[in-house]
């Protein structure tokens, strides 16, 4: 394990028992779950779904707040606006907080579980199927890369029809036509490469 990537999951592990003691509901979504479900990769920051629901920011904010630094001078009133919380840790690790009030956020930290990382500490990460949802979602071409690589090595264990069931509103919400298409395509190819393997 690089030294980058220790310091991130060292971080991962702070903030983890820090929104525990809260008693919080919450997973790491982005790169810390592409880590567990796909080809693990250079990843620099720390991306966490945090339920608060709706009206009751505020005080997620301020209690955030008191471990993170704000990387805005607006970080607060930003993340009232903008529903995510761009804050940085002690140590220097960049974290985004989306502020989850949406029923699938409030279904991806229901299914979350808890990825072991060492013999002491554990990490809760959302699925994989909801980590397939956020990247299709997000569409940018890192974001594809990742989806070809947890497809390939999570072949044969993915519920393919509960992110279609997941994805189909969201993509709808934003007007895309493209996204699950291209996913469908993406899926066969990898069904056709591996089954090519010997």
């Amino acid at each position: 394990m690089s030294d980058n990537l220790a310091a991130l999951l060292d971080a991962a592990v702070a903030l983890e028992a820090s929104l525990r003691r809260r008693g919080w509901r919450f997973c790491f979504i982005g790169g810390v779950a592409v880590q567990r479900w796909g080809n693990p990769r250079f990843t620099r920051d720390l991306d966490i779904t945090l339920l608060t629901g709706f009206g009751g920011e505020a005080q997620f904010i301020d209690a955030l707040l008191e471990d993170l630094q704000p990387r805005r001078d607006d970080g607060r009133a930003f993340a009232l606006r903008h529903r995510v919380l761009l804050a940085r840790t002690s140590t220097g690790v960049d974290v985004d907080v989306a502020l989850g009030a949406l029923p699938f956020e409030a279904r991806t930290v229901e299914r979350a579980t808890f990825w072991r990382i060492s013999d002491t500490a554990a990490l809760t990460t959302c699925s994989c199927e909801d980590l397939l949802v956020h990247k299709v979602f997000a569409g940018r071409d890192q974001d594809w890369a990742d989806v070809e690589q947890i497809l390939i090595r999570q072949h044969g264990r993915i519920d393919l029809t509960l992110i279609r069931d997941e994805l189909g509103p969201l993509l709808s919400l934003k007007e895309d036509t493209d996204a699950a298409p291209k996913l469908e395509r993406l899926v066969r190819l990898v069904e056709r490469r591996l089954s090519a393997e010997p």
